[in-house]
C-alpha cells in the first residue's frame, strides 16, 4: 500500500483538532440510552447473526458480576461489538476499499473480552488478527474461537475443537491454533509489555492497525490505554520506518461526556485524531445511535 492510500483516506475523514469542541459536538444532544452497554448480560449463549454468518458466543454472567480485581466488563459482549464487526467486514469498508487494510495486513484488538466477535469475523479479510485481553477471559475465547472455527477460518474443524499450541513471551501466553490467522494473548494494559512477540511469530513484528471497541467506560482505564495503543505504534516504527504507520480505529458508545472529553485530551497528546463521519458509516454506529469511531495516527514527536 503506498502512503498515499492512507493520506486520502485521512483527507476524507473529519480531523479533530480540540477535545472539548468534540465532546460539544457530539454531546450536543442526549445520547440514546444504552446503559453500561450490553447486549444481554444474563445470558450464557448468544446467537447472533454478524456479516451474514451465524455466530454462537459463549459469555460468562458469573465473571461479570463478581469482584475479580482489575474488572470484568469483558465478561459478556457489548452492543457496539456486532456492529462495528458488521461495519468493518463490509466489501465498502473505508479501510478496505481504500487498501489501507488488506489480506496481507496484521491487526491487533485491545480488549477483545470473551466474545472475540472482531476477530471471528475479520480474521479472513487479513494476514494476522491477534485478539488481546486480560487472562481471565482466555477460556471463554478459546472456546469461541473453536465454536466458530468454520467461520474465521474458511474450513471445516476437521471434527476437534481446535488443538493449541503454547508460546512464551514477556508476560502472558499466546493460544493459536496451528497456522492459524487467529490469535489470542494475554495483555494487561498496566503490567504487560509491548514488543515484537505479540504478533504471534515471525516474519511479523509490528500491526497495521489497532482495533478497540468501547475500551474506555472509566478514566482510569486512560492512561494505561493509550499508552499501550502508543507503544505498539511505535513497534512499527522500530520495524519498518519506511512502511504506512499504524492506525488506531477506536469505536465507542457515547455515555459520559468527562471520560470521553479526559480520554480525547489524553489521546491526542500522542495521537493526530480524525473522526469517521457519519456516512461512512452503518446503521446503528452513527452518532445518533449513541456511538463514534475515531481513527488516530501517532504523532512524529510521540
Amino acid at each position: 500500500m503506498k502512503e498515499s492510500a492512507l493520506e486520502q483516506l485521512l483527507d476524507s475523514l473529519d480531523k479533530v483538532d480540540l477535545a472539548d469542541e468534540e465532546m460539544y459536538e457530539l454531546f450536543s444532544q442526549e445520547p440514546p440510552s444504552g446503559n453500561l452497554g450490553f447486549l444481554d448480560p444474563k445470558a450464557r449463549t448468544l446467537e447472533i447473526t454478524v456479516a451474514g454468518h451465524d455466530l454462537t458466543i459463549h459469555q460468562s454472567p458469573t465473571a461479570l458480576s463478581s469482584n475479580r480485581a482489575g474488572g470484568t466488563t469483558g465478561a459478556v459482549l457489548w452492543k457496539i461489538t456486532p456492529v462495528f464487526a458488521e461495519w468493518m467486514s463490509r466489501p465498502d469498508n473505508l479501510f478496505f476499499a481504500n487498501g489501507v487494510l488488506s489480506s496481507q495486513s496484521a491487526v491487533i484488538e485491545l480488549g477483545c473480552g470473551i466474545a472475540a466477535l472482531n476477530g471471528l469475523v475479520l480474521a479472513l479479510k487479513v494476514c494476522r488478527y491477534v485478539l488481546t485481553d486480560q487472562t481471565y477471559v482466555a477460556k471463554l475465547v478459546e472456546q469461541n474461537i473453536a465454536e466458530n472455527h468454520d467461520i474465521w477460518s474458511g474450513k471445516p474443524a476437521n471434527g476437534t475443537r481446535g488443538s493449541k499450541t503454547h508460546a512464551r513471551k514477556t508476560k502472558g501466553t499466546v493460544h493459536e491454533l496451528p497456522q492459524s490467522s487467529l490469535v489470542f494473548r494475554e495483555l494487561d494494559w498496566e503490567t504487560d509489555a509491548v514488543d515484537p512477540s505479540l504478533t504471534g511469530g515471525d516474519p511479523l513484528r509490528s500491526f497495521d492497525s489497532i482495533i478497540a471497541c468501547d475500551c474506555i467506560y472509566n478514566e482510569a482505564l486512560i492512561e494505561p490505554f493509550v499508552q499501550t495503543c502508543a507503544d505498539i505504534c511505535r513497534l512499527r516504527v522500530a520495524d519498518h520506518p519506511d512502511m504506512p504507520p499504524t492506525l488506531c480505529i477506536v469505536g465507542q458508545q457515547l455515555r459520559d461526556a468527562d471520560v470521553f472529553e479526559a480520554f480525547m485530551n489524553r489521546f491526542s497528546r500522542d495521537f493526530d485524531i480524525w473522526r469517521v463521519p457519519d456516512p461512512r458509516l452503518v446503521d446503528g454506529l452513527r452518532s445518533n445511535s449513541g456511538f463514534v469511531v475515531h481513527v488516530g495516527r501517532l504523532k512524529y514527536s510521540s
